[in-house]
């Protein structure tokens, strides 16, 4: 794996987070707050736990002495949380700029959020952190679809490689 490698997965994370605070800038209040079953119980919690979960990866990579789950914590607005994630788009690509090839087989020391500490390499780390993104996107797609939302945009990674040439 090589500095090339993780910068293309980190762009196209970045492409499709771009996609989905479009597709939620576009929705109203209703279908952001409406209650529907799923791992989590509607398109606002399922944003949250998303941005909650990349912050916190991009806190343990960069050794915050205080990590933060957003999701423990945030109460703030739809415009909130887009400021935050927006931020977060310039905070994984400096992560994966300034980090160093030589340490992608390093293990990475990080908190559950019941306190419990573990370890697991940067490199499946950062495969943890694109899957998760993946995993709930297609969640999210269903949820914003029970709202009547479909405005979507083609978020595969296929698509992606295409549309940018690489």
């Amino acid at each position: 794996m090589t500095k090339k490698y993780f910068t293309a997965l980190a762009n196209y994370n970045n492409w499709t987070d771009a996609m989905i605070m479009e597709w939620l800038n576009q929705i109203g209040e209703e279908q952001w707050t409406r209650t529907i079953s799923s791992s989590f119980s509607g398109v606002r919690e399922t944003a949250v736990h998303m941005v909650s979960a990349k912050k916190i990866w991009i806190d343990f990579w960069n050794k915050e002495s205080d990590p933060v789950y957003l999701s423990k914590t945030f109460q703030g607005t739809r415009e909130d949380l887009i400021k935050i994630w927006k931020s977060l788009l310039v905070d994984l690509q400096m992560v994966i700029e300034n980090y160093p090839e030589e340490e992608y087989m390093d293990l990475i020391t990080f908190a559950y959020p019941n306190g419990e500490q573990g370890q697991m390499i940067f490199w499946e780390t950062f495969l943890h952190f694109i899957n998760h993104a993946t995993y709930h996107r297609g969640q999210l797609v269903t949820l914003l679809r029970q709202t009547g939302f479909t405005n979507f945009s083609n978020t595969d990674l296929a698509t992606y490689f295409i549309n940018t040439g690489i």
